[in-house]
């Protein structure tokens, strides 16, 4: 992994906390578990880290306690450093009456002073709500190449008017030029998204904050790449590889499950361009006697008395003697009684079971438990 000094990476830890409220009540959207064992600001991170990128910072908004607690001084991603490292950016903004930013312009502007203060030449920003493996180093050069203001990442995606909010379609034409920006379109298809993950130089960045500002513009989707895609030279880049998109707790469960096949597991998780997350200290699972697992991603620290099928369970989970959890994603610290049938059912952390409980939802719509209850 090489060090990439000219490059700023910012990463919007809480721009879509709304799409998922049942999961950011209580926690960022950047601090939602997946996949086990990881969070979703670690996917956004380690491609930054894994790209040589050494100085990210993270603009929080609210909610953000176990986000600082999960990043810590960015030791598991090598960003505990004297110069550059992780930085963990203010929420507030001066226009707003409650004091929170509005959107990215708005908080890029109130975090500018050590936007600014970099040595920087380009800036990667990204957000938290798509999942994937991609090396930043190859949407920089191709950047630098095409000479283009913003290069924004997009992928192939079939969307319909139920796919959620906040979609931004793309249209270019034939050198990958951005003719339009279409924001949750009334439209279905097969189509290119843009993937909350855009490239520029610093100082063009600058330019974009100050007149928005002076324009009391906040949203670089609507002000900027959408209103502005004419005046200036917007280039796309194709990311090819497998991705998910979190924008409801529908596709949150659909993009954990889809974690259980092997080829997707392969896609994402790649040996040579690691994810990487917080350590915890937990001992190896724990199977009983007449326990069964199939199919199914268990973190260490659980301990298995009944069956799982098909199931996520993250650290510290138990399931005990004569319960069934089928097609679930249980989170960390979730305790699952005797005798109980869960399927399709989603619990945060540390969520009590009680001994003969049957709980059913469905794949189309999971049944979500909250953090800390009691059944």
């Amino acid at each position: 992994m090489g060090v990439n000094n000219n490059v700023l990476g910012l990463i919007f830890a809480s721009l879509h906390d709304s799409t998922v409220v049942e999961l950011t009540k209580q926690r960022t959207m950047g601090s939602v578990m997946f996949g086990g064992r990881y969070r979703l600001i670690d996917f956004p991170l380690s491609n930054m880290v894994n790209s040589g990128i050494t100085e990210v910072g993270v603009i929080t908004k609210s909610n953000y306690g176990s986000l600082l607690d999960h990043l810590g001084t960015g030791r598991e991603w090598d960003l505990a450093r004297k110069k550059g490292g992780l930085h963990l950016l203010p929420p507030f903004s001066q226009k707003t009456a409650d004091g929170v930013y509005r959107g990215r312009l708005e908080a890029l502007n109130n975090v500018w002073s050590y936007v600014g203060h970099s040595k920087c030449e380009y800036v990667v920003l990204s957000d938290c709500d798509y999942v994937c493996n991609i090396n930043f180093e190859d949407v920089i050069k191709q950047h630098i190449e095409s000479g283009a203001d913003i290069t924004a990442v997009y992928g192939k995606y079939f969307y319909t008017e139920d796919s959620g909010a906040c979609v931004d379609v793309l249209e270019m034409d034939a050198e990958g030029r951005i003719q339009s920006v279409l924001i949750d379109p009334q439209m279905a298809g097969e189509c290119t998204i843009a993937l909350d993950m855009y490239v520029m130089r610093k100082d063009f960045l600058a330019k974009l904050v100050k007149e928005s500002a002076a324009r009391n513009e906040y949203s670089f989707i609507r002000d900027c790449l959408q209103a502005r895609c004419k005046e200036f030279n917007f280039m796309g880049y194709e990311f090819e590889g497998y991705f998910s998109r979190i924008d409801s707790v529908r596709s949150y469960y659909a993009a954990n499950m889809a974690l259980l096949e092997a080829n997707n597991r392969n896609a994402l998780f790649k040996p040579g361009s690691p994810i990487y997350t917080k350590i915890g200290d937990n001992g190896p699972v724990k199977y009983g006697l007449e326990s069964k697992a199939s199919n199914s991603l268990i973190a260490d620290g659980c301990i298995i008395e009944g069956t799982v099928e098909n199931s996520i369970l993250f650290r510290g989970v138990k399931v005990e003697k004569g319960s069934t959890v089928k097609n679930c994603i249980l989170m960390q610290g979730t305790t699952i009684g005797a005798g109980c049938s869960l399927t399709s059912v989603i619990t945060d952390k540390n969520v009590e079971i009680q001994d003969g409980r049957v709980l059913t939802g469905s794949e189309s719509y999971p049944l979500y438990i909250g953090k800390n209850a009691k059944i």
